[in-house]
């Protein structure tokens, strides 16, 4: 049974989805694959890359350092043929969609009556684009982004914020992730939790739940796209 206050079932009412971002709606953002293509395209030594990348990015995921002072870091302490625009650019270009995800979240969203919170790992520009780019505010009633409330997962707090923001209970709240071990850290706060490893598989794993829409493809390869 459906209602605008949420969905009835024998886990009791689910009244929000809790999502991550990279991974389940989108690709991750800056990832070793990214790093790898930038340290191809700009001729930079990969294992140095990473592991400036390493001892600095948490810093830049929890909003305590720009995307300028985090690539002052790990590209531009010394001086290079292109300019920070060049690879800030680069670095944004990298993101593509899923748009069967995204449309499956939204219809579940308008179907059910979710609320719907963003919960990600992301630095503040990169999130911004993301954000924009791929128009996630028509999906997300609020970003509990990394970068804004300044802890990052696995760290509970960030899921103590959205369970405050929300003011839901943890077995209210569905959480979505592709990462196993923030899975398991929203599981032990007492939320529902789904190990997103493709579309077909989600889809599934929400319907066993009780989270069912007719109307959506329920096979097919998942898709890419990136925004022109």
């Amino acid at each position: 049974m459906t209602s605008s206050s949420g969905l009835h079932n024998d886990n009791g009412s689910i009244k929000a989805l809790f999502l991550d971002i990279g991974g389940v709606l989108l690709t991750n953002g800056w990832d070793r694959k990214a790093r790898k293509r930038a340290a191809e395209h700009f001729g930079l030594d990969l294992d140095e890359l990473n592991e400036r990348h390493h001892l600095t990015f948490d810093t830049y995921e929890a909003g305590k350092l720009s995307l300028e002072q985090y690539l002052q870091r790990i590209v531009f302490y010394q001086e290079r043929p292109y300019s920070q625009q060049d690879f800030t650019d680069f670095i944004m270009a990298q993101t593509e969609a899923f748009p069967e995800m995204i449309r499956l979240m939204t219809d579940l969203k308008q179907a059910y009556g979710l609320k719907v919170f963003a919960v990600n790992n992301e630095g503040r520009e990169l999130n911004a684009y993301r954000i924009e780019q791929f128009g996630l505010k028509k999906l997300f009633d609020v970003f509990v982004s990394s970068c804004y409330v300044h802890v990052r997962k696995p760290d509970a707090d960030i899921f103590r914020f959205a369970l405050d923001m929300a003011q839901m209970q943890p077995q209210q709240v569905l959480y979505i992730d592709d990462r196993p071990m923030f899975v398991q850290e929203a599981h032990y706060l007492g939320m529902h939790c789904l190990h997103h490893t493709d579309y077909v598989s989600t889809r599934n794993a929400l319907a066993n739940k009780g989270l069912r829409l007719s109307d959506v493809p329920q096979a097919g390869v998942e898709s890419r796209y990136r925004k022109p």
